[in-house]
């Protein structure tokens, strides 16, 4: 994912490539290195690549991330003004919040925001990546019947992490099944939070926030102490034998959709006022842990939908 020529700045990391100076310029600003946020990004060169903007060829890209690190996103989205870029990608909801108000002359897509009216980018265009949660609870009592109780771990300060609160107590309600939402100010906090959780709900899901996602590893051991099967947003951590299953957007497909809208600014459109593009149901897709399972002593259906095993 991270590219050929890596830049170290005082506090930022920048990755961008060789490329003639004469070659429009996709800046993508990243709020840091996580698997759902680079699939993003691949899924925008994938889609630039089909409508035939090829890297190295007649497209550059520079890519810059502040490692989840909200103090840093000012000199990260002036770093990347100052190449004066074609279109500015903003990928995250604080990233995406800071460079609506301070950019002003260069064309500017988000990616990967859950609910964009809510986080204030109303009056800006890109992709979504808002989740079909009352599809992933369902999927979840497939594997777990029995489940009633969903506990869920936000962050305070992320508007992401607010609308996801808000989209998963209906998506419980309309399951018939109860909510326990637990507010965390700090990622450090993480693990003492999750004590909250013992005995009082049957799964915990997990969603992508910068706060929450990184202490995957810390919920997963909590939760594994405490007999609670995890479902995640991301994949990986399946593949991984961290969680038991995920079920949520593909994230290339989130970037695919941003790049959709990055090709019609490329070609001269204007796409400020074009509405967000969500992700469908076909957009998703469904992990499950064999050997999670296994330690959670669950027996796997063969040939649940839309849901790939992995060992």
């Amino acid at each position: 994912m991270r590219n050929k020529f890596v830049l170290v700045l005082p506090i930022l990391l920048l990755v961008t490539v060789f490329t003639s100076q004469a070659l429009p310029l996709v800046a993508i600003a990243n709020y840091g290195p996580h698997t759902s946020l680079e699939d993003s990004i691949t899924g925008i060169k994938k889609e630039l690549a089909l409508q035939g903007y090829i890297e190295h060829k007649n497209i550059a890209y520079l890519i810059v991330d502040v490692g989840f690190d909200t103090a840093l996103i000012p000199q990260m989205i002036s770093n990347l003004k100052s190449k004066h870029p074609t279109v500015i990608v903003a990928q995250a909801t604080p990233v995406a919040q800071f460079a609506k108000h301070a950019v002003k002359d260069i064309p500017l897509v988000f990616t990967a925001i859950t609910d964009p009216v809510a986080a204030g980018l109303d009056d800006v265009s890109g992709s979504s990546d808002r989740q079909n949660l009352r599809a992933m609870l369902q999927f979840a009592k497939l594997l777990l019947p029995q489940a009633k109780r969903v506990g869920l771990l936000y962050s305070t300060a992320e508007a992401n992490d607010l609308a996801l609160v808000s989209m998963m107590k209906a998506a419980t309600a309309a399951e018939g099944m109860q909510l326990l939402c637990i507010p965390v100010e700090h990622t450090r906090d993480v693990p003492l939070r999750m004590q909250a959780f013992n005995g009082k709900v049957d799964i915990i899901y997990v969603g992508v926030s910068g706060v929450v996602q990184p202490s995957l590893p810390a919920i997963a051991a909590s939760a594994k102490k405490m007999g609670i099967a995890v479902f995640n947003a991301d994949f990986v951590a399946v593949k991984q034998g961290q969680v038991l299953a995920s079920f949520g957007v593909d994230y290339q497909a989130v970037g695919m959709n941003a790049g959709k809208l990055v090709a019609q600014v490329l070609r001269g459109a204007e796409v400020y006022k074009a509405e967000p593009i969500y992700p469908s149901l076909k957009d998703h897709k469904g992990y499950i842990s064999q050997a999670k399972a296994k330690e959670l002593g669950l027996k796997i259906s063969v040939g649940l939908p839309n849901a790939t095993i992995v060992e």
